[in-house]
């Protein structure tokens, strides 16, 4: 076991820096960015807002700090915050918007993690005393649970249409939006410009060590400045961080078709084996695969791949997720296949 090559496919988020970034950091100009004179995350928050089409953006630790410090400046204690049922921000943020910001959620079934306006605008409460108010609506794109599922602008814009309608503000958790950017061959501005706030993660597929960005207007990102404080999230000589973030942003986002190829790869290989996957729903780096149609469960399974080299991580007892990333190459999908075949062999 010791000689054996690890395919670790748990998450984008195990990337390294790449060499270019890691001389960045190295060489990065920095300052106190709580006072604002860190020249180089100044440069990177320059970047990302004129990238996403923003006034303004703020670099966070990571997406969570991210999301929570995005809906707290945009919505007031007590009041309820629109979530697709399967949303990242309520399954995997340990309730930080409850918790922190006293907001409450409320949760709405989509569509491979896309919420229709009819739907959204069905989950609005009308005035009433004994209800919170509703005040912001947040999507996410790429959505995790469903597999790294995109929305279209034109989706984006229909939501973001009901939500103006009824003095809403919508925010997205766009922690992989350059991956529904590049899989749609589209500008990644399509995708923002009909929502007030967002955030992206440079940690995951752009392969930057740490750090998200929040982009939206001047007023919004002063408050989530201040909220950033609040949370601890003041770095000071922070453009360390950001050095490697600019490389991400600059150099990074065109090799994710790459891996999409890989999850597409991945996704037929083990449909071909009897696993529950729908090679024709896998959309960006992101596989789903129902392990019980092979007789197994996600523990056990997950168990069996390690031992043949390969990491991956659960989603619920029947199905398990797999992630493609920069350093896993064809090679690397190819044995993920072979080791998912000698699994259904022992099953």
């Amino acid at each position: 076991m010791t000689n054996m090559r690890i395919v670790d496919l748990r998450s984008d988020t195990v990337t390294l820096p790449t060499e270019e970034m890691l001389e960045a950091m190295r060489t990065a100009e920095l300052g106190d960015d709580v006072y604002g004179e860190d020249p180089t995350v100044n440069r990177l928050e320059e970047l990302a807002a004129k990238k996403m089409g923003k006034q303004a953006a703020l670099l966070t630790t990571s997406g969570t700090q991210a999301n929570l410090v995005s809906v707290m400046s945009q919505a007031e204690r007590g009041d309820e915050i629109i979530l697709e049922s399967e949303a990242h921000m309520y399954f995997y943020e340990v309730g930080a918007f409850s918790v922190l910001g006293g907001l409450i959620p409320r949760l709405v079934k989509g569509d491979m993690g896309v919420m229709t306006p009819e739907s959204v605008e069905a989950a609005l409460r009308p005035p009433d005393i004994h209800f919170p108010p509703t005040s912001l609506v947040c999507i996410e794109n790429t959505h995790n649970r469903a597999g790294g599922t995109m929305w279209t602008p034109t989706q984006i814009k229909a939501v973001s249409d009901i939500a103006k309608k009824h003095k809403l503000k919508v925010h997205m958790d766009g922690a992989r939006i350059f991956n529904a950017s590049v899989a749609q061959n589209l500008d990644v501005r399509e995708f923002t410009k009909h929502v007030d706030s967002l955030m992206f993660c440079l940690s995951k597929g752009l392969s930057a060590p740490i750090g998200s960005l929040v982009v939206g207007d001047q007023a919004f990102i002063d408050n989530a400045r201040r909220y950033r404080k609040m949370l601890g999230g003041g770095m000071r000589q922070a453009g360390i961080i950001a050095a490697a973030g600019i490389v991400a942003i600059e150099k990074m986002v065109d090799r994710l078709k790459d891996d999409h190829a890989n999850a597409k790869r991945l996704a037929t290989g083990l449909a071909n084996l009897g696993y529950g996957v729908d090679a024709s729903k896998v959309q960006t780096n992101m596989v789903i695969c129902g392990v019980s149609a092979v007789g197994t469960n996600s523990r056990e399974w997950i168990s069996k791949m390690r031992e043949h080299g390969v990491k991956t991580g659960p989603v619920d007892a029947g199905r398990v997720r797999m992630v493609t990333h920069r350093g896993i190459e064809k090679e690397d999908i190819d044995l993920a296949i072979n080791a998912a075949e000698k699994v259904v062999k022992q099953a």
